[in-house]
């Protein structure tokens, strides 16, 4: 049996997320270092938090390298990693015994210019309603609408019929046109 090395993922802001990587699959080392921050922005997208999403994003990393050569062969290492994400995820509110309800997004705004202000108003209230939503929910419009899938592959990535993909999105998008409505109002 290969021993485990410590290795790095460079992810966004040059922050490292940790995979142990056993030596010689190169392949996986090369996956993983293009797919990290994507990966990262889905989980920070579906968690609402940086610091949990970076722990399923190191959970996935894990798991994808320990299937690689069969994920390799079938040609899905992405689906499986968003999966992980998303099950890891769900898995952890239901271990609380609640439903989680997000309050705020982790945001960084440190040296953004005036221009880009307006931007952020309209970034920040975008993490403020997807917060508000179900975790299958959330997931399934961040697969939708950030991941650009299909509502086939959102259903295999949330182990769900597509029809039950089609409902997460439409019922997420139903709550933040109302949510959107009612801030308008405001």
């Amino acid at each position: 049996m290969d021993t485990l090395a410590a290795g790095s993922v460079t992810g966004p802001d040059a922050e490292a997320v940790v995979v142990d990587v056993r030596a010689g699959d190169a392949g996986f080392d090369a996956w993983a270092a293009e797919r990290s921050r994507s990966l990262l922005i889905f989980a920070t997208a579906v968690t609402g938090n940086r610091e949990a999403a970076r722990d399923a994003v190191q959970d996935a990393l894990v798991a994808v390298y320990l299937h690689w050569r069969r994920l390799i062969v079938g040609g899905e290492p992405d689906a499986y990693a968003r999966r992980i994400i998303v099950n890891r995820h769900i898995s952890w509110w239901r271990r609380l015994g609640r439903r989680e309800r997000l309050t705020a997004f982790d945001v960084d705004h440190a040296g953004v210019t005036e221009p880009a202000q307006e931007g952020l108003a309209d970034t920040d209230l975008a993490r403020r309603l997807l917060a508000g939503l179900p975790a299958r929910q959330r997931a399934a419009v961040a697969l939708r609408f950030y991941d650009d899938l299909a509502f086939a592959e959102i259903a295999a990535v949330l182990e769900c019929t597509e029809s039950t993909a089609r409902s997460y999105v439409h019922r997420a998008l139903e709550r933040l046109r109302a949510e959107l409505k009612e801030s308008d109002d405001d």
